[in-house]
């Protein structure tokens, strides 16, 4: 829909001649074969039982352009590894599709696995047990415990207790009554309930911003699966939003503690999609186990302190057999883990429970950038549950400051397994960004010792799924690459082997022969683009990854090169990246790698605030532009985002977290002005379309549309289209846009499909990167 009734100073035909018409259905077609092809989101391994290798359940998500949705599969697999060298994959013959799964989680030993479905109305939630051969049990959850469980990678937090009988869980609050102004009664006869009457939604309260709109407050739940008994977790305060929840080792005695994640909201609420730089912290509650008179195994809460208090009442309880504990949770709140550091989550328990490990992201918290270089640390588990005996917070990888040439440039990672450990029980793998790719490591959080286990000479992306026992299935893929399954083992001894991969034949990484062969066609490589005026150690911030006539470039600000180039960006917005990439766009030029006169430029979000700011301050470069919901103007923005924090650093730096207020002053607005791409749009000449989402919470549509009319208003060819039930992130419908970037104009089309610059923002802010590509 074009969302502009404005009629624009040059008038665009909707008619394409027919030549045109069959290029455009042609490049459709070939758009969604590329979509087309399947990503493996996560992966399981279970024991076979028989000694005859290993079972493993795949999940993978396949895009639907036209229905805007992704269907998602469950794919089985029996690895053999028939010797060192070799190893087997007999794949399912076809894929299950899970329709309706919010959640798919197995249990530590692989004998059970829970479904769990969201309703999209005020229908139950739904929980699955299923074995290998059936469904066991079901329960439904009514709305009135509690409502859907998060499932959305950041609050979720779904955890097996050990002896597999309960299962914690994050899941919305129940929903709170809305109160009924009443006017009068019905009158006799009438059908509608609600005449005369009308019902508000009584005490707003603020979400955590993009994506999470109208959902509520995140809340700890366990659910007991012999019974069904669903109860939730007392003692955590209200200003406190849940998730990331893990069961804490057995300690002696009746009782059990989980650890969470915590951020608190004394305040307002900020947006958290995307932003890594929200305190939080990790927190323990204990569970106290009591058996009944029937001799069934239950459960009371408590909040834990005080362990000698829990073992007092233990042996009362033994000895008078007695069956109930009775405790205020209000007595006894629950325990802050890591009150000297600004941010921990992830938490993972090693193998043999003395230890708890966990990431932070305390450089992002205390300098307001999104996501900057993170940090692993570990605490020695008090096994007594006697937390007044917590030892210090132990760093394990620090935060790195520069990288020199190849080594380590600090750690980038955005999850964790579930179980991450080697067999020696203190070994941990992890995936994270490395200069322009991302890696998997392994790190012994004992000694600090930490290897890149990934090839050294690959310039591919690796994502870790899985451990089958020592050995690691991962996936990998590049620019020019269908992901390919990979199945790595250790070769050698301990200190002194190395790592080895395998191909796995997988259907999985199929893709039609059109697909295949333009792939093929190309290749790609890493080299460094210098950047005039800045300090040598700034540079090693700029890195650019080509193939043919396609070229990524990562811009000083991105993630995989050290904190220091990292920050050097925040507060120089609109100038050092943008300089950055006219850089290295001048670059590829001059190795006859582009074609000046037919360069477009592309981006979303942050890519979406330089590709405006491209078009305005090198007017003469681009012969067109396309913007997902592009940031244009600060001043604005801040008043109608869910991060208006952000505004602030981006325009100030560092300092201005410290600065920000929801009242800006005159002097703020001036300066927010001056840093956006508004502030140049006097000089856009280049035809641009612009692709919003309705839904946008990060950048509101509102941004998009005041930039676009003041296109128009100056006579600059312009086109809008909104989706109306999308939010910032429209990334399959992007894609679709790139069939529909010809302005009905057949020479805009073919200029469009020659060659192609695109600076696209990944991560909200720091990863934002540069494109070049060939015809197709």
């Amino acid at each position: 829909m074009d969302a502009s009734k404005a009629a624009p100073a040059k008038q665009v035909s909707s008619v394409l001649d027919a030549t045109a018409e069959e290029e455009y259905a042609s490049l459709s077609k070939l758009l969604q074969d590329f979509t087309n092809i399947s990503s493996i989101d996560k992966a399981w391994t279970f024991n076979s039982g028989n000694g005859n290798g290993t079972q493993a359940m795949f999940s993978i998500s396949q895009p639907n352009l036209l229905a805007n949705k992704r269907k998602k599969f469950m794919l089985s697999t029996v690895i053999s590894k028939e010797n060192e060298n070799s190893v087997t994959f007999q794949w399912a013959p076809f894929p299950v599709e899970m329709t309706g799964a919010s959640a798919v989680v197995p249990s530590p030993s692989g004998s059970k696995l829970l479904v769990v479905r969201n309703p999209e109305n005020e229908s139950p939630i739904q929980f699955e047990l299923w074995s290998q051969s059936q469904l066991e049990k079901e329960f439904h959850v009514p709305q009135t415990v509690h409502g859907s469980v998060y499932a959305d990678g950041w609050f979720e937090g779904i955890s097996w207790n050990s002896d597999e009988t309960l299962i914690a869980y994050v899941a919305e609050e129940p929903s709170p009554s809305k109160p009924t102004f009443s006017l009068g009664s019905t009158k006799g006869g009438s059908s509608d309930k609600d005449c005369n009457s009308w019902k508000g939604q009584g005490d707003w309260e603020e979400d955590w911003g993009e994506t999470y709109a109208g959902k509520r407050q995140p809340s700890l739940f366990v659910i007991n699966i012999n019974s069904g008994e669903v109860q939730a977790v007392k003692g955590i305060p209200k200003s406190l939003s849940v998730g990331q929840v893990v069961w804490a080792p057995l300690n002696e005695g009746l009782h059990q503690y989980l650890v969470f994640v915590g951020w608190s909201s004394e305040t307002r609420k900020l947006g958290i999609k995307y932003c890594y730089n929200r305190p939080c912290a990790l927190y323990a509650v204990r569970v106290s186990l009591y058996k009944s008179e029937a001799s069934e195994l239950e459960l009371k809460w408590v909040a834990s302190v005080n362990c000698s208090t829990l073992l007092c009442s233990t042996l009362l309880l033994l000895l008078s057999g007695l069956c109930i504990i009775e405790s205020s949770s209000e007595d006894l709140p629950v325990v802050n883990l890591t009150e000297s550091i600004s941010s921990a989550f992830f938490p993972r328990f090693s193998p043999d429970g003395k230890f708890l490990v966990f990431l932070s992201a305390k450089s992002s918290v205390d300098s307001g950038a999104h996501s900057a270089t993170d940090s692993l640390h570990r605490i020695d588990w008090p096994t007594d549950g006697n937390f007044s005996s917590l030892e210090k917070i132990v760093d394990v990888i620090p935060v790195v400051q520069c990288a020199e040439g190849d080594c380590f440039p600090g750690l980038y990672s955005s999850s964790i397994l579930s179980n991450p450990w080697l067999s020696d029980g203190c070994t941990m793998l992890l995936s994270s960004i490395w200069g322009s790719s991302q890696v998997i490591i392994s790190v012994n959080v004992s000694s600090g010792e930490l290897l890149r286990i990934t090839p050294a000479e690959s310039n591919f992306s690796w994502s870790l799924l899985t451990l089958d026992g020592d050995n690691i299935i991962a996936v990998s893929s590049s620019p020019v690459d269908v992901p390919q399954v990979k199945y790595g083992y250790f070769v050698g001894k301990a200190n002194k082997g190395t790592w080895s991969w395998l191909n796995v034949s997988s259907p999985i990484s199929r893709c039609p022969e059109k697909v295949k062969s333009l792939l093929s066609s190309r290749q790609f490589s890493i080299m460094k683009i210098p950047v005039k005026g800045v300090s040598a150690n700034l540079t090693k911030g700029i890195t650019s990854c080509f193939w043919f006539v396609e070229d990524l470039v990562y811009l000083r600000g991105s993630l995989g090169f050290g904190e220091e180039a990292l920050q050097s960006l925040p507060g120089k917005v609109g100038s050092q990246d943008v300089n950055d990439v006219l850089t290295a766009i001048d670059h590829v030029i001059d190795m006859g790698l582009a074609n000046p006169s037919k360069v477009t430029v592309v981006g979303g979000s942050h890519g979406g605030f330089l590709t405006t700011h491209l078009i305005g301050q090198a007017p003469d470069k681009f012969v067109a532009a396309a913007a997902r919901n592009p940031l244009c103007n600060l001043a604005l923005m801040v008043g109608t985002t869910d991060i208006p924090d952000w505004c602030y650093v981006e325009s100030y730096g560092s300092k201005g977290k410290d600065s920000f207020t929801e009242s800006p002053s005159v002097e703020d607005l001036t300066r927010f002005h001056s840093k956006s791409p508004i502030s140049h749009i006097s000089k856009v000449k280049t035809p641009t379309i612009f692709l919003l989402g309705a839904q946008d919470l990060r950048v509101p549509v509102s941004n998009g549309l005041q930039y676009a009319r003041a296109l128009r208003e100056k006579g600059v060819e312009t086109k809008v289209i909104v989706f109306p039930n999308d939010v910032h992130g429209i990334e399959s419908l992007t894609l679709k846009a790139f069939s529909i970037l010809g302005f009905g104009s057949k020479s805009t089309v073919n200029e469009l499909s020659t060659e192609l610059v695109a600076c696209l923002g990944v991560g909200a802010l720091y990863n934002c990167y540069l494109l070049i590509v060939e015809a197709i």
